[in-house]
């Protein structure tokens, strides 16, 4: 036998082997076809069960699970069932199924980034969709980024403050807008890394972005911009000072300004009836001509 079917081989008995001990370790958990209720979807309940073995580590981040037929045994259910269940497994984020001689569905290795591009798609479609407003993702924003100012302002080293630094961008409108609120989200992106807490990143990002792509882009005036920098000025001052109680304060201050201009265009992107509709009409008028 040549060499690389040699190796070829080798890896589908390693796969094999794998999926059979996941298989038996399912078992000895006591996995069987009772398990299965008799109300809702049998492909939702397997999912649903699938969905608590990946999760108590009873199959193990990039492990393989154990393929079609021996999930239809240990379930009790058909092939076809499996398959659908595999597919809501896959499009939570918890397996990744390929195709070929080495294929089969994978548990996912987490990871703080993966759990941050699943909550920017969740809330991306709940924005869209309207089931949100603007005020809403920006509390949550503040909720996060006051507190990651405070701890950034203790933990940040001399890169973070080179980095945000290098975040401010002219007074002068010469730049194009996509490089100003490029500039904008890297300067609070600094921020929460530099509060050095993967799962606040993982959290907070997703938030910014919705907020950019929806409702900035190049919608918000010149004179905004102007009161972004002035902002960011001042947390950066606190940071550079190490006062945490400072950039906490400058945050804040940060969030409660921008928040009317949000409203405003939000309103003038989804219409009166939307979630931000009644906060905009109540909103008072944008200090400095702001729209």
């Amino acid at each position: 036998m040549a060499e690389g079917a040699h190796s070829s081989e080798h890896q589908r008995n390693a796969l094999t082997a794998d999926s059979s001990r996941q298989y038996h370790r399912a078992q000895s958990q006591g996995v069987t076809a009772r398990v299965l209720r008799r109300v809702g979807p049998s492909y939702q309940q397997v999912a649903e069960q699938l969905q608590d073995l990946i999760l108590r580590g009873v199959f193990a981040p990039g492990s393989r699970l154990p393929d079609e037929t021996r999930l239809a045994g240990l379930f009790g259910v058909g092939r076809s069932t499996v398959r659908e269940a595999l597919r809501i497994l896959s499009a939570q984020g918890l397996v990744v199924i390929t195709r070929g001689s080495k294929g089969g569905a994978f548990v996912v290795q987490p990871s703080a980034q993966l759990l941050g591009d699943q909550l920017e798609a969740v809330l991306s479609l709940l924005a869209s969709n309207r089931l949100v407003g603007v005020d809403q993702v920006v509390e949550a924003r503040e909720v996060l980024e006051v507190p990651a100012a405070y701890m950034a302002a203790t933990r940040r080293r001399e890169e973070h403050l080179a980095a945000l630094r290098g975040c401010l961008f002219p007074e002068e409108p010469r730049l194009p807008m996509p490089e100003v609120y490029q500039s904008n989200f890297r300067f609070h992106l600094t921020v929460v890394e530099a509060a050095d807490n993967p799962i606040l990143r993982a959290m907070t990002v997703p938030l910014f972005a919705v907020l950019q792509s929806r409702y900035l882009r190049d919608r918000a005036p010149w004179e905004f911009w102007l009161q972004v920098l002035a902002d960011h000025r001042r947390i950066l001052a606190a940071l550079e000072d190490g006062d945490a109680e400072a950039a906490a304060r400058a945050m804040r201050d940060h969030m409660e300004r921008i928040r009317p201009t949000y409203q405003l265009i939000a309103r003038e992107v989804e219409g009166p009836d939307g979630p931000a509709g009644a906060a905009a009409l109540g909103a008072a008028p944008v200090p400095g001509g702001l729209l």
